[in-house]
């Protein structure tokens, strides 16, 4: 290669990029424009996540439910130690659930502690 194309190669890649000629940067404007950056996308994540948290919640209190029955049938007189442990454990956890996320307007269920 001659000096002076080496020169003019090296003057070349110093110069900035423009940003809407650069593979990634348009991608990023055009999401803004429409509509799925900013407040707005946002807005719809934390609801989505906040659904998913409350989902899981009501997941737990379906087990604790079921480990209330549990621990009043005859049938597990045998394990009722261990299902009593159970309950308390799911009781705890959705509490610190409700905490972690923030959940404070849901009642998990009527009798909770």
């Amino acid at each position: 290669m001659r000096q002076e194309e080496q020169d003019t190669s090296s003057q070349e890649r110093s110069e900035p990029r423009d940003r809407n000629n650069h593979r990634h940067g348009g991608r990023h404007g055009r999401r803004r424009e429409e509509g799925h950056g900013g407040r707005e996308g946002g807005k719809m994540a934390q609801t989505f996540r906040r659904g998913r948290a409350l989902s899981f919640l009501d997941n737990l209190v379906v087990k604790r439910e079921t480990l209330k029955k549990q621990v009043n049938d005859p049938d597990f007189e045998a394990i009722r130690e261990v299902v009593s442990g159970e309950l308390k454990a799911v009781d705890q956890i959705i509490q610190e659930y409700i905490q972690a996320f923030e959940l404070y307007d849901t009642k998990p269920s009527q009798d909770s502690p």
